[in-house]
């Protein structure tokens, strides 16, 4: 399984000059049905130990201010190399999972794009040739799309994890950060599990030349990245190191962005990850107990304090179980830490610093 990441790491980082796009099927849109992005809020409230505390309905703004646009991970079991635009279950249970409670605060968008499939990154035979620069020349063209017909000047937040954070990570570089109009428009980019590099010893300077660290909730142009461990990072690992002379992957604590330790807020929908995808086998390996209210989404507040480290020369959150909650193990294997709760762990923390950068946007902070 690590050579999965491996192969994904150097395929997009080939992805230099974009591939023909295709024609821009949403997986998320406002206003459009089925929306995996517009479930609801509704969250029932546990101890660390899992007993049940209450309920809480979180209101969503009635007309959000801003936008998210969410680029998910590598979910697609297709045979192909490349994934098509078909939307199958497992891209709507993604979009659940990681960006459909930032609906409380902003508009989702999410392209379906033609990403690396799990066997176009090594995981079996791929029967067609992978090939990122179509990944990344389907989401460059989502993101023009949504700017030019949909944004209308608005601020946006960009979220990412795993290949979709990778692909962000071009995508800003390319479209963002080169662009004073656009990037004045950045809210914040969410990048989790993608190894953003900054200079050294810096916050910038790496991956962005002008888009810094975010230091505070009400810091707008900016990014936050991290990815979680909570067992001493391993070598090899495929988080956390820079194998680019003069650089290191960035860690902000989403909960703490001024850096420090604070307490994250997990939450997570109540219904199982799709089963049929392999995602949902590496999420039973992490050991955990998923409880499975009524509600749309569950959350265990307390649970995990979190803080960046720079242990074993590698930049990552460091999370700590509280109060009897179970430590999670890493999944797949010890050099992918907690890769797959990287969306989760914190979500509630990630929420709240998007409402602050928006309400610091809106006030004039762009």
């Amino acid at each position: 399984m690590p050579r999965l990441v491996v192969g994904l790491f150097l395929a997009v980082g080939l992805a230099l000059v974009p591939s023909a796009s295709a024609k821009t099927v949403w997986l998320c849109l406002p206003g459009h049905h089925p929306d995996p992005c517009a479930p609801g809020l509704s969250t029932t409230v546990f101890t660390p130990t899992l007993k049940k505390v209450g309920v809480q309905h979180p209101k969503p703004v009635r007309n959000p201010a801003i936008d998210c646009f969410y680029v998910y991970p590598t979910v697609s079991g297709q045979p192909t190399g490349n994934a098509n635009l078909n939307i199958d279950p497992v891209e709507r249970s993604i979009a659940l999972y990681q960006a459909a409670r930032y609906s409380q605060y902003c508009k989702v968008y999410a392209p379906m794009y033609r990403q690396l499939t799990l066997a176009g990154i090594g995981q079996g035979k791929p029967t067609t040739k992978p090939n990122a620069n179509i990944a990344l020349a389907d989401v460059r063209s989502a993101f023009a799309l949504y700017l030019r017909k949909f944004n209308h000047g608005r601020g946006f937040v960009l979220i990412g994890h795993s290949q979709g954070s990778f692909v962000l990570r071009s995508l800003i570089g390319k479209d963002v950060d080169r662009k004073p109009a656009v990037r004045q428009r950045l809210v914040s980019a969410i990048l989790m599990g993608g190894n953003v590099l900054v200079k050294r010893g810096r916050d910038v300077g790496g991956d962005f030349k002008h888009i810094h660290a975010c230091h505070s909730a009400t810091q707008v142009h900016c990014v936050i990245a991290f990815s979680t461990f909570d067992q001493p990072v391993p070598t090899p690992t495929l988080f956390g190191r820079s194998t680019t002379p003069g650089t290191q992957v960035l860690c902000t604590n989403p909960a703490a962005l001024g850096g420090g330790s604070a307490l994250v807020d997990p939450i997570s929908p109540s219904q199982p990850f799709y089963k049929g995808s392999i995602l949902s086998a590496g999420i039973a390996l992490l050991g955990l107990t998923f409880p499975h209210p009524p509600t749309v989404w569950w959350s265990s507040p307390g649970a995990y304090r979190a803080r960046c480290s720079s242990a074993n020369n590698a930049n990552v959150l460091e999370i700590t179980a509280l109060r009897g909650a179970k430590t999670p193990k890493a999944s797949p294997t010890p050099e992918w830490g907690l890769h797959l709760l990287d969306a989760n762990v914190a979500l509630g923390s990630l929420v709240a610093d998007v409402k602050s950068e928006a309400a610091a946007f809106l006030r004039g902070g762009g």
